[in-house]
């Protein structure tokens, strides 16, 4: 089979988007059954997916302007359909596949990697171009699509019932984890803690992208309730690149930094996170809603003790491994983070059931399952 993937979203700050659908180009280059894989993102084909995100970060300057004047956004996505409809128009037999929601126009089969319906649960928590974006091409991607992809049961469940999909026309194929996400020695790892003044520093680690449904204020205010003598113990380190609509959170980020119980790290490259992962105490991560929750399977691959969310996908990563917590609830979210930081015993075996759950994702079982969507896909076309 032939494929067509678009990867757009393999841009600088990399997002969870942005790993999956790398791990795709890398895999499904490489799968057997792939006789052919090229790549496609934004006006042109791009040869090797490991040059992505260089050849990307023009188009990620592009978009940083681009999404708040909606006329420049509509006239950038109607000539790009044009474009790659005409530069796509002898590729029929093909199958298309955007890991990133939304289609473009292609005559050919065609496959979306729907990740979560967050726009339509919180509408309010994402600038008002992406939810008239999504609003705008959603519909047609669901009619053009052939099949979907989702990365959790939870949301193929929100799929079939809120969009009306047809279940046999969505597949769950959970995501994986980087082996490099693994426990290392904390010899290993005072080089790079060193950088950000984390060597031998016992410190809660969070990690996402700043903005709202990641539900970072309400961890800053559970995190400064705890006993002054643990917060001192255990600084928390926030890893993320900024994000959106985030008055509210600047608001409680202010006074933990300056008292030094806050350290806000930023973006951090990919090669330097794996050394935050395993050098945390703790990870927190109590999102609002996720279709998967990578950071949280993360952590758990590096043999760190986590706390998360008991809403949305996250207890399909979590398993019985993470202490799981009302995200809204802030005295819930403070007893957790006392018992994650403090609670020894529970600790160690919460480290032990973490790495057996995080062995069961991998990013080699992701490309195979959808290696099988495509398939079906095509045993069904052959039929037709």
């Amino acid at each position: 089979m032939k494929l067509i993937l678009n990867v757009d979203a393999i841009t600088h700050p990399l997002t969870g988007i942005g790993q999956y659908t790398l791990r795709l180009a890398r895999g499904l280059r490489a799968h057997p059954a792939i006789e052919e894989t090229r790549f496609y993102s934004a006006y042109r084909w791009i040869e090797d997916p490991e040059h992505v995100l260089d050849a990307n970060r023009p188009i990620a300057r592009i978009r940083r302007w681009i999404p708040f004047k909606p006329l420049a956004l509509n006239v950038y996505g109607a000539v790009r359909s044009r474009a790659f409809l005409w530069q796509t128009r002898t590729l029929k037999q093909y199958i298309l596949h955007s890991p990133n929601y939304i289609l473009l126009p292609f005559e050919g089969p065609a496959v979306a990697t729907i990740h979560d319906l967050s726009y339509l649960h919180y509408p309010q928590h994402h600038p008002r171009e992406r939810i008239l974006f999504m609003e705008r091409n959603m519909p047609r991607t669901l009619a053009q699509a052939a099949a979907i992809i989702c990365d959790s049961e939870f949301i193929r469940h929100e799929i079939i019932s809120m969009l009306k999909v047809p279940a046999d026309k969505v597949t769950t194929v959970p995501l994986g984890v980087d082996p490099a996400f693994h426990p290392r020695d904390p010899a290993n790892l005072r080089s790079v803690l060193g950088r950000y003044h984390l060597d031998a520093v016992p410190y809660l680690l969070a990690v996402s992208t700043l903005e709202p449904r990641k539900n970072l204020p309400r961890l800053l205010i559970a995190y400064a309730r705890l006993p002054e003598a643990l917060r001192a113990r255990h600084p928390l380190a926030l890893v993320g690149a900024k994000g959106w609509l985030n008055t509210e959170l600047e608001r409680h980020l202010a006074p933990l930094e300056g008292t030094g119980q806050l350290r806000r790290l930023g973006y951090v490259p990919q090669d330097q996170l794996h050394a935050l992962y395993a050098g945390a105490h703790a990870f927190a991560y109590p999102s609002l809603y996720e279709g998967f929750g990578l950071p949280l399977l993360e952590a758990m691959a590096s043999g760190v003790p986590a706390l998360s969310s008991n809403c949305s996908s996250l207890p399909e990563v979590a398993g019985d491994a993470a202490l799981l917590t009302n995200p809204e609830d802030v005295d819930a979210l403070t007893q957790g983070l006392e018992r994650l930081l403090d609670d020894h015993p529970w600790r160690e075996q919460a480290r032990i059931r973490g790495l057996e759950q995080a062995r069961r994702f991998s990013w080699e079982s992701c490309v195979e399952k959808t290696v099988e969507v495509y398939r079906r896909l095509q045993q069904g076309s052959a039929h037709d």
